[in-house]
């Protein structure tokens, strides 16, 4: 079974967009134990290995790990300015973190871990996110090689893809579906 139809597209805006720095920016949508949704931006940090899997990085102490925990579904809407495209893209989320069982999960969030940036390690070295601030936070700490055990890599698992293409007359939408076999659905609609 090779990718999925939408990877081609996707891969395409992200390649056109490359020259905004924001392209790799999406917003993820999720439903707390109130069933209230939560929105935030977050960043696209590449695919899981040859996989269908987008991988994201984030706090296993901020909130959307509560949320995931309670529902593992969740929604990734992701606009491309350059070439007027929207991709939102719903699926189950997995966090990898230092308790994962898998050694191959384990090997990706190290290698996430060394791929940020320093200022972007460091930010995991601040104190509990969402609690109100007692003081300046740490700056110039020492970074580990290793990641702190709150780190985690998030993981979609892509199950439905919308694509929209707002530029050009008619405006063209296709709906991708993955069947319960693993394979995909693919069906132009109204946009």
């Amino acid at each position: 079974m090779g990718l999925a139809p939408w990877r081609g597209p996707l891969a395409r805006a992200l390649h056109r967009n490359r020259s905004l720095v924001y392209s790799r920016y999406a917003q993820l949508a999720t439903v707390d134990a109130q069933g209230r949704p939560h929105n935030r931006t977050i960043v696209f940090r590449g695919f899981y290995r040859d996989t269908d899997t987008l991988a994201f990085v984030t706090d296993r102490r901020s909130e959307k790990v509560q949320h995931i925990h309670h529902q593992p579904w969740g929604e990734l809407c992701w606009y491309f300015p350059q070439t007027r495209e929207q991709f939102r893209l719903a699926g189950v989320l997995e966090l990898v973190d230092g308790a994962h069982p898998d050694p191959w999960a384990q090997a990706e969030r190290q290698e996430r871990w060394q791929a940020l940036s320093e200022a972007g390690r460091q930010q995991f070295l601040w104190p509990h996110p969402g609690q109100p601030r007692t003081g300046d936070l740490p700056a110039n700490a020492p970074v580990p090689i290793h990641p702190p055990e709150h780190f985690c890599v998030l993981w979609l698992h892509p199950q439905h893809v919308d694509h929209l293409e707002l530029r050009g007359q008619p405006q063209n939408r296709y709906c991708y579906r993955q069947t319960p076999l693993g394979d995909w659905t693919v069906v132009a609609i109204n946009p």
